[in-house]
């Protein structure tokens, strides 16, 4: 079979691994049955889904033929660093790095952070944009895991709080 849609392959063939690696890591939980649905229940019923589903676009893109073929275009490097690297800032400051002597920040400080550099992977960069959702993101945040759900993590910088 040819393949001719090289961006759905490739796409369905990410989903169908995931599925299959988060299905699989859903089987070191108890599963249970249907009537008594153990904590790895649902998430390997979502994985065993997310895996069907790449299956389908990986055969709809060997099936259906598309005008160019579709080809994956160049890796956007300057918008994958940015994101993945607030994603790990955000963790960092979140909770801290204690085998360099960096103190949790806590959440704002994180939420701050990562609002800033992922809004550097854009073209655009609007710092008065960026303060406005991050303070959007840490008011809304605080309310949810803090004030409704009484989760206990860092809001402020250790030497603050």
């Amino acid at each position: 079979m040819k393949i001719k849609s090289e961006r759905d392959f490739f796409s369905g063939v990410l989903f169908c691994a995931f599925g299959v690696a988060f299905a699989w890591g859903a089987t070191t939980y108890n599963v249970g049955s249907g009537a008594r649905m153990g904590p790895g229940y649902f998430p390997l019923i979502v994985g065993i889904l997310i895996a069907i589903m790449g299956a389908a676009i990986t055969v709809k893109a060997m099936t259906v033929e598309t005008a160019d073929g579709e080809p994956v275009g160049k890796i956007a490097w300057k918008p994958l660093i940015f994101i993945i690297g607030a994603n790990l800032m955000f963790g960092v400051l979140l909770g801290g790095l204690p085998s360099i002597g960096l103190p949790p920040m806590g959440l704002i400080v994180a939420i701050y952070a990562l609002t800033f550099i992922a809004g550097l992977a854009g073209d655009k960069f609007s710092f008065k944009a960026s303060a406005v959702l991050a303070t959007i993101l840490a008011v809304g945040s605080y309310l949810a895991f803090v004030v409704a759900l009484k989760l206990q993590f860092p809001v402020w910088p250790t030497f603050i709080a």
